[in-house]
């Protein structure tokens, strides 16, 4: 080969192999991932820790699924671990403080949750945590229909009414609660106590006219998310009607209303009476044609 010919060939194989070797020693930047912990106690039993994950896209934050999570009481050593829990779908995971943390969780009036991450091949590692004052909810239902909620916080040995906490005085249904009356939230005076008048009389409730109050204090910077519930026999009595042997429209065929049978089998008889008018016709045009040729 010709020394020409030889510097031509090295030369376009470094310039084939110059943007391989750049990509390989530029590895790809990891991404930050933001971890938010939330606390939630309901009915001032066990509490549970919600953690939720994003990162953030061209500007905006997604959630992120598969992040494994370790989830600590106070400190993120082995004797204080709560729990590993990995993130659905929508970036969220959910772990209850286990009863081993009994002692612990009673010797401190506030305590902080840590989730951590150790990192992966996508995410650089991360930490989050929140820090919550031990807190409880109380509510009651007069007989004139006033809602009041309680908020208490423990101080020193003893419980002490907490002013200022908003607090949603609601019905539990089955997809949101829906608020007593047109106010959306309730502040809590120096007593701790805060109440509402219930404007819903017409809303249904089950067989015996029982539906369930709700009071949440969500997402207080001091006390996280309190939540407590409590049945009245303030709703309308509902009453199941069986429409089995009947004509309604969820009813079997032979139940069915008889305009929406007349409009189904009108429709039936007219599709089938054209195409047999069709098929008569083809037949008779074919008769025609085997008449003028004989």
């Amino acid at each position: 080969m010709k020394p020409q010919n030889k510097l031509f060939t090295g030369l376009l194989t470094l310039v084939f192999l110059l943007p391989a070797y750049n990509g390989f020693s530029q590895a790809h930047p990891k991404g930050d991932l933001g971890i938010a912990v939330n606390y939630f106690i309901s009915n001032n039993k066990i509490p549970s820790l919600m953690v939720k994950v994003k990162t953030k896209v061209d500007g905006r934050f997604q959630n992120v699924a598969g992040i494994s999570l370790k989830l600590f009481l106070d400190k993120d050593t082995v004797g204080k671990f709560i729990a590993k829990v990995v993130t659905n779908d929508a970036g969220e995971a959910t772990a209850y403080i286990p009863s081993s943390l009994k002692s612990q969780w009673g010797n401190a009036l506030k305590h902080t949750f840590v989730a951590t991450f150790d990192g992966n091949s996508k995410y650089e590692a991360a930490k989050g945590d929140v820090t919550v004052a031990k807190a409880k909810i109380l509510i009651d239902a007069g007989n004139d229909k006033t809602v009041t909620a309680t908020v208490l916080e423990m101080k020193d040995t003893s419980w002490v009414p907490v002013k200022g906490v908003d607090v949603v005085l609601a019905i539990k249904r089955m997809d949101a609660d829906l608020t007593i009356n047109d106010k959306p939230t309730f502040t809590t005076d120096s007593t701790g106590k805060a109440s509402g008048d219930f404007k819903r009389d017409t809303i249904p409730g089950d067989a015996k006219g029982n539906i369930t109050l709700v009071a949440k204090v969500l997402d207080n910077d001091q006390y996280g998310n309190l939540s407590i519930e409590k049945a009245v026999p303030w709703g309308a009595k509902f009453t199941m009607l069986n429409t089995f042997d009947k004509r309604t429209l969820f009813a079997t065929r032979n139940k069915a209303p008889i305009w929406i049978q007349l409009i189904a089998y009108s429709i039936m008889f007219t599709v089938w009476g054209i195409l047999i008018y069709l098929v008569f016709n083809v037949f008779k045009i074919k008769k025609l044609g085997e008449d003028k040729i004989s």
